[in-house]
């Protein structure tokens, strides 16, 4: 199939879209591209989502069950671990994990290996798309070279793009359709077919010129998070040593209407883009001899502040006159952020953490999160979350609101408990008992 061929079939909806990886960014993704009118094969390795979807269940928040069974029984969707779909598919679209090592360097390795299934089965007239967030040249550098050696030409027999997944969990007024999207080809005519693809889709699309400005653009967006972020967390340090508090201060400074955009400090960064696409670009540029020092100096202050928020409540603990070790211990929320079930490079984990490392006797609540994975906040079994009742609050030495979510009554959290760390600001609006509150 030539290049017009694909066009047609895509503008008539018959073409036939494959999405590799069906996690938080390639479900919605997948759905999305069904309700348009495209049959989608959804490829995992893990047997349970493969599972879920084909039994018509969502395990994304984002995405309604309902909504999944619907497509699975219209023939419109479907999931499977193997690849060889690939080879009726005329657009795979890539949307696998990219963590880092230990040592903070990319771990592409996910990338590859789908890279590779693709590959084997790669045919004229297909259409390849890496979603996936990573280091300015990698579709250039690493995807090219591979699928080029098929024999076909990019941009004549076969095209290849790059476009940033940009979820936002939990978000409920920007999801897939409606946040624009960014997508940058290998050649004009790549560019071209990918951005067609996705206008079927989505709402807008913004074209660039190329993939390596497209991945570059991903990584601009979460580190300018991360920057100002480590800014405002600085700044609630600060604050901290003068005796202020710093949400009345990001408060003030927000009523200027010019020149200013309001950041909020935290426990720390969570989620899998803010706390480590940076560190991709800062990779990259240092095998360009180039040290990314806003880039670093971000991470250390970003890094440090659930050793703040340790020190917070040893002070409040204190003030009982009572020993870490030992005290009874409440985190409130181990999600990243509010209102989601998602706990990666969640911040509140580091808090347990640290916590049970000096001997404290640590439980959790979180209507979203009801049991953590063994080893998941330090060494030991799983954990389960506990009710949150009166009762049970009264019997913590101090309450640690982590992760602000919005169903949980803050004033019965102040009201029962001896002593609470808001690091979120969440006690913001009651009315008794603040003298039992200490902020970030």
């Amino acid at each position: 199939m030539d290049g017009n061929g694909l066009k047609a079939r895509i503008r008539d909806r018959k073409a036939r879209v494959g999405i590799i990886g069906m996690g938080y960014v390639g479900l919605p993704l997948a759905v999305e591209f069904a309700r348009a009118g495209f049959t989608v094969d959804g490829i995992d390795l893990d047997p349970r989502k493969v599972k879920a979807i084909n039994g018509g269940r969502s395990y994304i928040s984002d995405v309604s069950g309902g909504e999944v069974r619907e497509l699975v029984s219209g023939g419109r969707l479907s999931a499977t671990s193997g690849f060889e779909v690939l080879r009726r598919t005329d657009c795979a679209i890539i949307c696998v994990p990219t963590p880092l090592r230990k040592t903070r360097d990319p771990d592409i390795s996910y990338i590859v290996s789908a890279l590779e299934e693709v590959a084997q089965r790669l045919h004229k007239g297909m259409l390849v798309i890496l979603e996936s967030t990573t280091y300015p040249g990698t579709t250039e550098e690493i995807m090219l070279p591979r699928l080029a050696e098929t024999g076909l030409r990019p941009g004549k027999d076969f095209y290849l793009a790059f476009s940033p997944e940009r979820v936002d969990p939990g978000n409920r007024s920007w999801h897939t359709k409606n946040t624009p999207k960014v997508v940058g080809g290998i050649t004009s005519a790549c560019g071209q077919m990918a951005s067609l693809l996705y206008s079927q889709a989505v709402e807008r699309v913004v074209p660039v010129s190329c993939a390596r400005a497209a991945e570059m653009i991903k990584l601009l967006e979460n580190t300018f998070r991360s920057v100002n972020i480590a800014l405002v967390n600085e700044i609630a340090l600060i604050c901290d040593r003068l005796g202020l508090e710093v949400w009345e201060i990001i408060d003030g400074a927000a009523t200027k209407p010019f020149g200013f955009m309001p950041f909020y400090p935290g426990p720390g960064l969570g989620g899998h883009c803010i706390p480590i696409d940076p560190h991709y670009l800062s990779w990259k540029l240092r095998t360009l001899d180039y040290q990314a020092r806003f880039i670093e100096l971000a991470a250390e202050i970003n890094g440090g502040m659930p050793h703040h928020v340790l020190s917070k409540v040893v002070d409040t603990l204190n003030r009982q006159r009572k020993a870490v070790s030992g005290s009874r211990v409440l985190v409130l929320g181990v999600a990243y952020k509010r209102d989601t079930s998602d706990t990666r490079e969640s911040p509140s984990l580091d808090v347990m953490k640290l916590l049970r490392e000096r001997g404290a006797r640590v439980d959790y609540h979180d209507p979203f999160v009801p049991t953590l994975p063994a080893g998941s906040a330090g060494p030991g079994p799983a954990r389960r979350s506990v009710p949150l009742t009166a009762s049970r609050l009264r019997g913590y030495d101090c309450a640690i609101i982590v992760t602000d979510h919005s169903g949980i009554d803050y004033q019965a959290v102040v009201d029962h408990s001896k002593a609470v760390v808001d690091t979120r600001n969440a006690t913001r609006g009651v009315r008794r008992g603040r003298n039992k509150v200490t902020k970030l």
